[in-house]
């Protein structure tokens, strides 16, 4: 394992995260959104996630600025993110799948939305988020550079904490008691052991 082949897996990662998400981003453009919470507010958080997880590393990436923060490459390091990007790859795949016409990138609520407990969902409450916080995760261990490569962490986290309380009071509102019943059974982004 080199630094450039770490920065090119970083690469790829985002080339398949673009791959899985365009086609579901396409179908779900077809559906009708009766509710949604877009506004100022949660563009600001998706900019500061795409902040973290995209531009900063890609900078990074591209240049390799900024340089001081920049520290020795470790393989094992780069190895164990390879790993943790595969898995962030699979989350995301699996979550699109059960998902399908439902996927939206903000907090949207769809015409025929109905709550999907299936697939991944049948443990987790919001495996895009786990997938997120994987990719987060990869990123710092595949990028020797404590500004771009915990920028993920930092980025996503501000969109996580920021967005997950309002998506589960939307949630609520929408689906009611079945909500519930979901959410004591599930856990909100790892399954739970008990």
């Amino acid at each position: 394992m080199t630094p450039g082949i770490a920065k090119f897996v970083f690469v790829m990662m985002a080339v398949g995260w673009y791959l899985i998400r365009y086609r579901y981003a396409r179908r779900a453009r077809r559906e009708k959104v009766v509710r949604s919470v877009r506004g100022a507010r949660e563009n600001t958080l998706l900019l500061i996630s795409l902040t973290g997880l995209g531009i900063v590393p890609f900078i990074y990436v591209a240049t390799a600025i900024p340089h001081f923060a920049s520290y020795d490459f470790q393989p094992a390091q780069a190895w164990l993110g390879v790993v943790v990007a595969i898995a962030a790859l699979v989350m995301f795949r699996l979550t699109h799948r059960a998902l399908g016409r439902n996927w939206s990138l903000s907090l949207d609520v769809r015409e025929n939305h109905h709550l999907i407990t299936i697939g991944i969902y049948r443990k987790i409450r919001h495996p895009m988020y786990s997938a997120f916080w994987l990719w987060a995760v990869a990123q710092a261990l595949l990028l020797p550079n404590l500004v771009a490569g915990f920028a993920g962490l930092i980025g996503f986290g501000v969109l996580f904490f920021g967005r997950v309380a309002r998506e589960e009071q939307m949630m609520l509102e929408t689906f009611g008691n079945e909500y519930r019943e979901y959410m004591a059974r599930t856990g909100r982004i790892m399954p739970r052991l008990f």
